[in-house]
């Protein structure tokens, strides 16, 4: 179906100037061009869209002739970035269905559990269009008539507020198991329902998530974090079963009846995480990554001084063991996993005040946001912390005229110790 400029009210204005720019060079180049997906649905659904994606009948290599600053990237599908900047404006080839076994030229490889591997297999916008996941994402906007062309119903879908996968569900999720996930993230950012057709495969089928790469999980479960939903997302997720392939220690223990300070944490913290993102406040995701795998070291370390190790060997060799083992379900980079590292390392120090060690505490870079991680475990239940809690409190909001003094001592010198009288050596004192 083709939508006219009269009928669906976008304007060119509302995109990118640099989509715009690729558009027409793609054009004046020969090539078909459009944009297509999420800026769109965005639109059409009175948001503001942030991610501009082309595509075109034009090869990666041949995109790349046409655009100096251009990189491609992918090797499942190729890709072309065009970079303006700190935008990037991606570009892809039209794809096609995948071709026969017997086929010479075959470009196309799929797993034994039917995920696709490489998909390189170009085609036209029909056949792009019957590539797409969801309904909502198979729109395309042309600048020669700047008409949009809906193949998938994809406009009667985002009028009807529904969420729905092109073809049959099953194949397409074992096509790319991703797709579970970012079903969930479009439900709950557009504010949409799953079909009831998509939605029944994802719970049987959620264990294909294994067969991912952990570092792209990674990627999807920033999205799905520190998008402004993430307790929508988290309750979505444990319900269709999705949760346990990310973090399987961390549903096991939320998964016990008498978890329930468990849970309260957790959804707590996702919970505040959100309230600071729409408020334009700063999130670091070593917070919730420290806060996601605190219950697993807890657990490991009570197994370990069970057999007989002091707590502190046990503690730093859980979060070893605990970083290792979510690491072959979710690759969390090193500077985040850094950070959680000093978290959980203040939380065991965080009891110790006496004489100058809690002025020394409160000056770690991360300190901060351990007093947090301790504000959100009495908020969620931990009631044998609030004395300290509270102490802290009141420590960081009285008076720092005296710490200030201080830290000007010790700039100064004055706060450091006198040092020793050096005496010469013997033959330096007879020569004088």
């Amino acid at each position: 179906m083709v939508i006219p400029r009269s009928e669906h009210g976008i304007s060119r204005k509302q995109f990118s100037p640099n989509a715009i720019k690729v558009l027409y060079r793609l054009k004046d180049g020969g090539y078909d061009a459009y944009l297509v997906g999420g800026c769109i649905r965005d639109i059409l659904l009175g948001l503001e869209p942030k991610d501009f994606d082309v595509v075109t009948n034009a090869t990666p290599e041949q995109v790349k002739k046409l655009f100096r600053n251009c990189r491609l990237i992918g090797r499942r599908f190729r890709l072309a970035h065009i970079v303006f900047g700190r935008e990037i404006i991606e570009v892809a080839t039209m794809r096609g269905h995948h071709q026969g076994e017997d086929e010479a030229n075959k470009i196309s490889q799929a797993s034994e559990h039917g995920q696709l591997l490489r998909d390189n297999v170009y085609g036209s916008i029909e056949e792009d269009a019957e590539r797409r996941d969801f309904t909502i994402n198979a729109l395309y906007y042309s600048i020669n008539d700047f008409s949009i062309k809906d193949f998938a119903g994809g406009v009667a879908d985002i009028k009807a507020r529904k969420i729905e996968l092109i073809g049959d569900p099953e194949t397409r999720y074992r096509e790319d198991p991703v797709r579970m996930l970012r079903a969930v993230r479009f439900a709950t950012k557009l504010d949409m329902e799953i079909a009831k057709a998509t939605k029944t495969p994802i719970k049987p089928l959620a264990p294909l998530l294994s067969n991912i790469p952990a570092a792209r999980l990674f990627e999807e479960s920033l999205k799905l974090f520190l998008g402004g939903k993430a307790e929508e997302n988290f309750l979505m997720l444990r319900e269709l079963g999705l949760f346990g392939q990310l973090y399987p220690a961390l549903e096991a223990i939320l998964s016990k009846p008498e978890s329930d300070f468990e849970r309260n944490f957790i959804q707590k913290m996702f919970a505040n995480t959100d309230e600071r993102i729409n408020s334009n406040k700063k999130v670091t995701p070593a917070f919730i990554y420290a806060a996601l795998l605190w219950f697993p070291i807890l657990e490991k370390v009570a197994e370990l001084e069970a057999d007989g190790l002091n707590s502190h060997d046990a503690f730093m060799q859980a979060i070893n063991q605990v970083l290792a083992d979510n690491a072959r379900c979710v690759a969390v980079p090193k500077r985040f996993t850094l950070g959680a590292r000093d978290i959980w390392h203040i939380q065991q120090r965080i009891d110790k005040r006496s004489g100058q060690r809690a002025y020394r505490l409160s000056l770690l870079p991360r300190f901060k946001a351990a007093y947090d991680f301790l504000l959100l475990r009495v908020d969620s239940g931990e009631t044998q912390q609030k004395e300290l809690a509270d102490w802290w409190t009141e420590y960081l909001n009285k008076d720092v005229t005296g710490q200030k003094d201080m830290v000007k001592a010790l700039g100064s010198g004055q706060g450091k110790p006198k040092r020793r009288y050096k005496r010469k050596p013997r033959k330096q004192q007879k020569a004088e």
